[in-house]
């Protein structure tokens, strides 16, 4: 732990968020930019490495704990059972750490967990800040094109430090026209909260306790109330419904593709592409139109992707080209091709200048250097040697109904079109096998194999089988033609 780290950070992420609309998902689990809301401010406070990190839990409690576990290790979740205010969740998880025999002796971060633009940056000048200040508590605020709706800071002329926050409802029509207003983000002396938050009562309209109370108290006690105005309004910016929930998505992903470009990844067209918070580039990558990347991708150096690709958890290596595909924990190896219109599914892997063509679907596969699958196939549960062609309109036959077998196909092989490959089979080394074959046995190295039946031609079948049709009236044309047909001696 740094020594100017708080000695914690609590996120209030325990309420309901009835605007969303939502029966099965807390408002703090849903995703902005490929991660929850409560995943950004969780991720924002590890930045500061707090002694304690802290997020308060109420609706849906078992999967925003889930959640938790699953991402965010780190992070200890404490119920607030009832929701009875913002001062009560604080009260709450300070009452947690007590029992658990930690008190308290620093700075205290309060932050949200509905905020997904809010930065660990912001977070560091906001502690830095109430430090230096010597204040009792510090409220992060913002200057707004619009401030209706938001608490508005009262600010004491003679040194600045906050006087009051008046709520809207509240405000003269002169405090309305203020348009620096309230995060709701705090830093907190630790002992002063724990003090103020014994004397928060819940006489009010809606009978809570709220942790902006606190700051008249330690007013009155003495202690300085100060402020930080946070760099760019938009990181304090709550999600409240999925109109907001949106509009933050657009706000991020400007972030993170303007981050990309300026580290040197040509994105061509910024307003249809879209970035998640986990995708790492390097210099010279192009990011073509209408194209997704989602999770942990990562784009290798002059790599070109899209347009119109969905990218997840892959990995691209350099100078790779893949168009028009979707791929889903795959990995494009450096000089390697995929698409247009190809599927890698999970386990798909292309070595160097692999090629995965038009309408081929891979998964849980390896394809060799050099190795090429270029038209309408699937390669399913399989091994494909380096330097291997295999021919259009082919199948791994893996699955029996019951399990998966594999597929073999060695190095160099020149496989046919139309081939079945029922697993599990093997193709040895430089071996050939004939378009049109179903290959169930395996084929030795440098050999043919051909299986498929005998052709025969049955005579007049369509005349006296589809008499009437088209097919019969055309066969019948063509046979009264060739009889006309003066034959050579």
């Amino acid at each position: 732990m740094s020594a100017n780290s708080p000695a914690a950070v609590v996120v209030l992420a325990a309420g309901g968020g009835t605007r969303m609309k939502s029966n099965s998902l807390p408002k703090v689990l849903h995703e902005v930019c490929g991660r929850s809301l409560v995943g950004h401010a969780v991720a924002a406070a590890e930045e500061l490495t707090p002694d304690q990190l802290v997020v308060v839990i109420g609706h849906m409690r078992e999967k925003v704990a889930e959640h938790l576990v699953a991402h965010h290790p780190g992070a200890r979740a404490v119920v607030q059972a009832e929701q009875n205010g913002t001062g009560h969740a604080v009260r709450t998880a300070l009452e947690a750490l007590a029992a658990d025999g930690i008190e308290l002796d620093g700075t205290v971060i309060v932050t949200t967990g509905d905020a997904p633009l809010l930065t660990g940056g912001t977070l560091s000048a906001l502690a830095a800040a109430h430090a230096g200040q010597g204040n009792g508590v510090t409220v992060l605020t913002a200057v707004v094109p619009d401030p209706f709706g938001y608490g508005r800071i009262l600010r004491d002329e003679a040194d600045g430090a906050v006087a009051a926050i008046v709520e809207e409802k509240d405000a003269s029509d002169v405090q309305r026209a203020i348009d620096e207003i309230n995060s709701g983000v705090f830093a907190f002396d630790a002992k002063l909260l724990v003090d103020a938050l014994a004397e928060v009562t819940t006489d009010n309209a809606q009978g809570e306790e709220y942790l902006t109370d606190t700051l008249e108290i330690l007013r009155r006690a003495g202690h300085r109330v100060g402020a930080v105005v946070a760099a760019d309004y938009r990181d304090i910016l709550g999600i409240n419904d999925r109109v907001q929930l949106a509009h933050a998505r657009r706000l991020l992903n400007d972030r993170l593709l303007e981050r990309a470009m300026r580290a040197g990844v040509t994105v061509v067209d910024p307003a249809t592409t879209w970035f998640d918070v986990q995708v790492s580039y390097e210099p010279d990558a192009v990011v073509l139109p209408n194209t997704q990347l989602q999770g942990a991708t990562h784009l290798g150096e002059g790599c070109e992707v899209g347009p119109n690709s969905t990218i997840k958890d892959t990995r691209i290596g350099a100078w790779a080209n893949v168009s028009n595909t979707t791929a889903d924990r795959a990995e494009i190896g450096d000089h390697a091709a995929a698409g247009p219109y190809a599927y890698l599914r999970p386990g798909a892997r292309l070595a160097r200048k692999a090629k995965v063509g038009t309408y081929v679907e891979v998964k849980n596969s390896e394809l060799g250097e050099g190795a090429k699958v270029p038209h309408l196939s699937y390669i399913g549960d399989a091994t494909i040697g380096e330097g291997t062609n295999v021919g259009a309109a082919s199948v791994t036959v893996n699955y029996d109904g019951v399990n998966k077998h594999r597929t073999v196909i060695g190095a160099h092989c020149r496989t046919g079109s139309d081939n079945m490959f029922i697993a599990p089979v093997t193709v040895g080394d430089g071996a050939y096998t004939a378009a049109g074959s179903v290959i169930a046995s395996d084929v030795p190295a440098g050999s043919l194999g051909v299986a498929r039946a005998q052709q025969r031609n049955i005579a007049g079948w369509v005349q006296r089988k589809r008499p009437g049709t088209a097919s019969a009236q055309a066969a019948a044309a063509a046979t009264e033609r060739d009889e006309q047909t003066p034959t050579e001696a």
